[in-house]
């Protein structure tokens, strides 16, 4: 029997309705932490996006990489649908996933 690795899309953001990021990763933890830490330079860096905010789990890379994709290319407000959906007073959720 072969077992899957799940995988993750998630949503990164500067504060409330600020800039946002959205990324895929096997990893959610540890990818997280390198956003907040700012330890790979690039979009979220550059624009502080260290709160997570919204998050989705995936049986496969390959699909959490499709959804990522899809949501790329969605309208602003659709965005903001999504994670008001999950988390209506966008905290950071990092403390909810991350490993002791």
């Amino acid at each position: 029997m072969v077992i899957e690795a799940h995988a993750f899309v998630y949503i990164m953001a500067s504060g409330r309705n600020g800039t946002i990021y959205i990324g895929s990763t096997t990893n959610l933890p540890r990818r997280v932490w390198e956003h907040c830490n700012d330890v790979v330079a690039g979009f979220t860096r550059e624009n502080h996006c260290h709160r997570l905010v919204w998050y989705e789990v995936h049986d496969s890379w390959e699909a959490a990489r499709q959804r990522e994709l899809r949501m790329k290319n969605w309208k602003r407000l659709w965005k903001l649908r999504e994670i008001e959906g999950l988390n209506p007073d966008w905290d950071d959720l990092y403390d909810r996933i991350a490993l002791p």
